[in-house]
């Protein structure tokens, strides 16, 4: 990575292996191949090598949280290192972590990997978000997030399909593949460190903390956000394995059908969410994800057996790819100048529940399995009231429907 960092606008001189937008394919790819072979893996792993139960299982994704929860740390990181720089190292902290998971096969060695790999996640996620808002431009914004979306689908089905071809036909370890996926994501991060060099945005970022009044309705809704998905992330998969005894291949089929789903989908959301606007969007996700949720529950209350329970997994995941409306939502509002500073903020809101929510849901989860789903079901509904309350064409000073008269272009 070069000293003097390039300007976008002379970017376009570069071959096109070393652009800013392949930069964010290639880190696109890299993150989930890593984040998602842990996650599938996750649930049997920590069932057969620590024994965990629900209330286990809780407490574990309550630790993976607490860096989100602090990613507004990130700020004071930046006086010092360049978000570019920061997203690479993060990167590469998780693919190390990753690769170590199935060395310490107890309680609390998983939770001290599982509190490496959470700082590299969280921190890359919180300024790879910045620099997608920075280096896209607006028009062309929910298009190419629903490409990058794509893009790291693919990168995953392939360490997916992996591992349904060969985990039982070759009697794969935990250790094996948790290795190769991590030491996968590391390369790619240091690959990319040498290869691209610096670039620079046209619009410094703040490097101070920043909490504006104009963005509550985005906080609120990355709040819920927030809250929302950690019932799923936490309970979905795990009910998978303890209801309906998915063994380790069968979890990772799932995940792969979830992944072709979304190869396909995930473009056309983006389209989608340019042509309705991210109002219509996100209420269009949110009805989804409350009839969703209810379904959870009618798989206690009704008997419904395993395939019903993964097409609704498949469903809820189409209907969570609808989020990248949020961020197009807040590059639209924002000062240019805000975004680096607001994404840590704004992570850092998505991660007050997940803090506390999953461990105290793993108790509820103990007694009564369906009211976690249904309580995830009202947060759909709180997050729908919100995201009516966005206008049709947000813009700095109209970033709600009660902040005043519409800008020329922002018809209700």
């Amino acid at each position: 990575m070069t000293r003097n960092p390039m300007p976008l606008s002379e970017a376009r001189s570069l071959p096109l292996w070393r652009r800013p937008t392949t930069l964010l394919f290639l880190m696109a790819m890299a993150m989930p191949v890593a984040f998602a072979t842990w996650s599938a893996l996750l649930n049997n792993f920590v069932i057969e090598a620590a024994g965990f139960d629900g209330s286990d299982i809780g407490w574990l994704h309550t630790v993976r949280e607490i860096p989100g929860f602090f990613a507004i740390g990130v700020i004071a990181i930046l006086i010092f290192v360049r978000e570019q720089s920061l997203a690479l190292v993060a990167l590469g902290l998780l693919g190390v972590a990753t690769a170590l998971t199935a060395q310490f096969p107890s309680m609390g060695g998983i939770l001290t990997i599982t509190m490496l790999s959470s700082i590299g996640f969280h921190y890359f996620e919180t300024v790879n978000q910045s620099l997608q808002l920075q280096w896209l431009p607006k028009d062309r914004a929910p298009q190419m997030l629903g490409w990058l979306v794509s893009a790291g689908a693919g990168a995953t089905l392939i360490a997916y399909l992996s591992i349904v071809l060969t985990w039982e036909a070759f009697d794969l370890s935990y250790n094996f593949v948790y290795m190769l996926s991590g030491g996968f994501c590391a390369i790619v991060a240091l690959w990319c460190w040498l290869a691209f060099p610096a670039f620079r945005a046209p619009h410094p970022q703040t490097k101070s903390f920043v909490l504006r009044r104009r963005y509550w309705l985005y906080y609120a809704l990355q709040f819920m956000s927030g809250a929302r998905r950690q019932i799923f992330v936490v309970f979905a998969g795990f009910m998978m394995v303890e209801k309906f005894g998915y063994d380790v291949h069968e979890v990772t089929a799932l995940f792969l059908i979830t992944l072709l789903t979304n190869i396909f989908a995930a473009p056309l959301l983006g389209r989608a969410v340019a042509r309705w606007g991210e109002k219509k969007a996100l209420a269009v996700e949110y009805v989804g994800l409350i009839l969703v949720f209810l379904s959870y529950g009618g798989l206690y209350w009704f008997g419904w057996g395993v395939v019903v329970a993964a097409v609704l997994y498949v469903i809820d995941n189409i209907f969570f790819a609808l989020a990248l409306a949020l961020k197009t939502y807040f590059q639209k509002i924002a000062d240019p100048g805000d975004i680096a500073p607001t994404a840590a903020v704004a992570f850092t809101i998505n991660h007050i529940a997940a803090v506390f929510l999953p461990a105290l849901l793993g108790y509820l989860w103990l007694a009564a399995p369906d009211a976690v789903f249904v309580l995830a079901a009202g947060m759909a509904g709180l997050s729908l009231a919100l995201a009516l309350m966005i206008p049709r064409h947000p813009a700095p000073g109209h970033e709600t429907v009660f902040a005043g008269p519409a800008l020329p272009l922002a018809a209700q």
